[in-house]
């Protein structure tokens, strides 16, 4: 930084299974092997080793990163903004645990594998709560006693904030029109949907806790509250269980016994009818908030897909863009088969509605904020 030159790039997938798989690459030459990555203090010890590799890695000693940038979910009331981390930002991230159970935990132990690992880097927060701000409160307020909004803080705070902040802003940039209306939707393992008007978010599907809305990987999505109360009072869950079951047992993996939309893809390829339906159920939720946020603004200018499912599953996209005329959403099959890993347009001619296809890039706008706080 500033000149975002990528040194090096890698991830590691699959985390907590027995096939995890670490992806490496710097210049020309690319790893991809099969580790062993019980949790994120593994993943990131193994993406480290690579990074300070004698041969092939890109760093010799610690002492050269100057900065840290950590994705950290929930902020609660207390983040809006991009922070240096010190005892007191992590427990504060610690006290958010019950609000992203799936996230804050391993977001904090990978501060604390960092700070062991580059001792003499500062370590910043980029929280992902933080872009929703600007939800207005009759979109973020629930309909509960004012009471527990005003001195309990309970609210929508909405989340992958930093993912829906980068693609809109190329979106406008595609759309060369500052006040567009633009339908974010980010689709990996979690999920959500934004509402980005003139640039600012003006509703999300994820709320007080990253939960709700569109089914997920193991995530149930929207749910009748009432479920809740009956697995409790009639089937004898405690409320711990009942937790467990929603985040992570829930959603595609609850549906179909798999968690990764490419396994299930695969089975509904071959017949398998209980696959099939989850992916048009994920599909309906989807089309079902392009309906309200297209009331909500008052029309759309622009649907953007984005992250691992949103940028890679045709299959998703084709439903979701299926039988939508009615907005103007049309989309181009042939242009939605393509697989390109760069920002395109997959509507056809007659679409009313552009439909981008947009890479998402959090680690740049990690990087970004991260550069700008240490500038400043």
């Amino acid at each position: 930084m500033p000149s975002e030159k990528v040194l090096a790039s890698g991830m590691v997938e699959r985390i907590g299974l027995e096939n995890a798989m670490l992806h490496f690459k710097t210049g020309n030459d690319s790893i991809s092997e099969e580790i062993e990555a019980r949790d994120h203090a593994f993943a990131l010890k193994a993406i480290t080793d690579h990074l300070m590799n004698s041969e092939k890695g890109v760093i010799k000693y610690e002492n050269e990163i100057a900065a840290v940038g950590h994705r950290v979910v929930h902020g609660g009331n207390v983040f809006s903004e991009t922070i240096r981390i010190n005892s007191e930002v992590k427990k504060k991230i610690r006290d958010n645990f019950s609000l992203a159970p799936l996230h804050n935990p391993p977001n904090l132990k990978g501060i604390e594998v960092a700070e062991k690992l580059f001792p003499d880097s500062v370590q910043v927060a980029v929280f992902d709560t933080a872009f929703h701000q600007s939800i207005p409160q009759m979109a973020a307020q629930y309909a509960i006693p004012t009471e527990l909004y005003e001195k309990n803080h309970i609210q929508l705070y909405g989340f992958h904030g930093t993912s829906h902040k980068y693609v809109t802003q190329k979106a406008i940039e595609l759309l060369q029109n500052k006040n567009s209306k633009i339908i974010s939707i980010h689709l990996g393992n979690g999920c959500s949907m934004t509402a980005v008007k003139n640039g600012k978010s003006m509703d999300h599907s994820l709320g007080f806790g990253p939960v709700n809305g569109l089914i997920m990987g193991t995530r149930s999505g929207d749910i009748d509250q009432s479920v809740i109360f009956y697995l409790i009072d009639e089937l004898g869950y405690t409320s711990q269980e009942v937790s467990d079951l929603l985040h992570k047992k829930s959603g595609m993996y609850g549906l179909t016994g798999y968690s990764d939309l490419r396994d299930i893809e695969e089975q509904a390829e071959k017949g398998d009818r209980q696959c099939q339906l989850a992916l048009d159920m994920n599909a309906y939720r989807i089309k079902k908030y392009i309906g309200a946020y297209v009331a909500a603004m008052n029309g759309v200018d622009a649907l953007v897909f984005t992250a691992g499912i949103g940028e890679n599953s045709d299959v998703i996209r084709k439903l979701v863009c299926s039988d939508m005329d009615f907005f103007g959403i049309n989309i181009d099959e042939k242009k939605n088969m393509v697989r390109e890993k760069r920002s395109r347009e997959i509507q056809s001619e007659d679409s009313k509605v552009k439909i981008f296809v947009i890479p998402t890039n959090e680690e740049l706008e990690i990087a970004q904020q991260t550069f700008e706080l240490m500038s400043s």
